[in-house]
């Protein structure tokens, strides 16, 4: 009997999704992965035995829950699950349309919570599992100028799964917050990175980070992604996993950067903060 854990794995046609499928199957472990194009999914990832592919818009109720169905009849289980899919969106919050907020949310917010809502009964039913939720360091961090919609999708991925760690704990299944800096994949490419279709040239500092991460982050980012997947395969091997785990010597400075800029915040307002108790 194989006591490997079987794994889910969202957006796993490029990026980390597809270094952490090809890093799992080598190490022998049994995996589930999804793309929104099945073609594109296979070709990446090749045949393997302990494959399956699945196409699934993560927008659909019905489409995410075949496909956990056809997870659970494959393997006749599901340990991990990785909510890796998202895209990034570029663009300033006065250039962005509300139809490119909502479709930057449907995909980074409630494209997951879909996964999350329809693993859930087999989870609980098991008593085991382990919820791997992708944010951002721009979750935590999100004085990126350009970049407030999709930091805003990072810090609800974050408030969310903050939340589920405790809902899902009493079931035995452990909850871990990702929080990666840059690592070099293809996620600033033209098809991972959207640009507003209204940019504004008003805005100089946009349209330099902009050029910045086109020109001179993309391709010289300090992330490796398959030294990622090896710590997400360490963590969900934990006892006592993490729940917040930062990915990257930039994430982990620009983390401790928050850090001191809330405690100092909090202790030059403090008389502030505490005057607005009753007086009894």
């Amino acid at each position: 009997m194989d006591t490997k854990k079987v794994w889910l794995v969202t957006g796993a046609s490029k990026g980390l999704g597809l270094t952490l499928v090809k890093t799992l199957l080598d190490q022998g472990y049994r995996v589930a992965a999804t793309s929104r194009s099945l073609s594109a999914l296979e070709n990446a990832v090749g045949k393997h035995e302990a494959f399956l592919p699945l196409q699934v818009d993560l927008m659909s109720e019905e489409s995410v829950d075949t496909a956990i169905a056809q997870v659970m009849g494959h393997f006749g289980r599901m340990d991990v699950v990785v909510n890796n899919a998202g895209y990034g969106q570029n663009g300033t919050l006065e250039e962005i349309s509300d139809a490119e907020a909502r479709q930057n949310f449907d995909v980074n917010v409630f494209g997951l919570l879909n996964v999350i809502r329809k693993a859930m009964p087999h989870l609980r039913e098991q008593q085991s599992g382990h919820f791997f939720n992708i944010a951002s360091v721009a979750g935590v961090v999100g004085d990126f100028p350009g970049f407030g919609i999709y930091c805003a999708t990072k810090f609800a991925v974050v408030g969310f799964t903050e939340a589920l760690s405790v809902e899902a704990s009493p079931f035995g299944i452990h909850t871990t917050l990702v929080y990666p800096g840059y690592f070099r994949t293809d996620f600033l490419s033209d098809d991972s990175l959207k640009l507003a279709k209204n940019r504004m040239d008003v805005y100089a500092q946009a349209r330099e980070s902009e050029r910045m991460h086109k020109e001179e982050i993309a391709g010289n980012q300090l992330g490796d992604p398959e030294k990622a997947a090896e710590v997400l395969i360490q963590v969900a091997e934990s006892d006592k996993p993490a729940l917040h785990l930062f990915l990257g010597s930039d994430a982990y400075g620009m983390a401790q950067q928050k850090l001191k800029t809330l405690e100092t915040a909090l202790e030059a307002n403090k008389e502030l903060s505490l005057s607005t108790d009753f007086k009894n």
